[in-house]
């Protein structure tokens, strides 16, 4: 089965680094392309026994009240 995850690229230093938004997973690599790729297998990985064993956790939307700055 095809599931689509969020993600976001980051660089640390000479790394890229992308973490999943929807599981708590996260890869690096020297590229962006690299840091993606790494993250997709880690994903497999992450759910290889099946999702009854690895279930993705809801994401839900949170409002928190943040002061403007002046």
């Amino acid at each position: 089965m095809i599931r689509q995850f969020s993600a976001v690229v980051s660089q640390e230093g000479a790394l890229f680094v992308a973490q999943c938004l929807d599981v708590d997973v996260a890869s690096q690599g020297e590229s962006e392309d690299e840091a993606l790729t790494n993250l997709r297998e880690a994903l497999e990985l992450f759910f290889e026994d099946g999702p009854s064993v690895a279930k993705a956790p809801a994401v839900v939307r949170v409002e928190v009240d943040v002061p403007v700055s002046a």
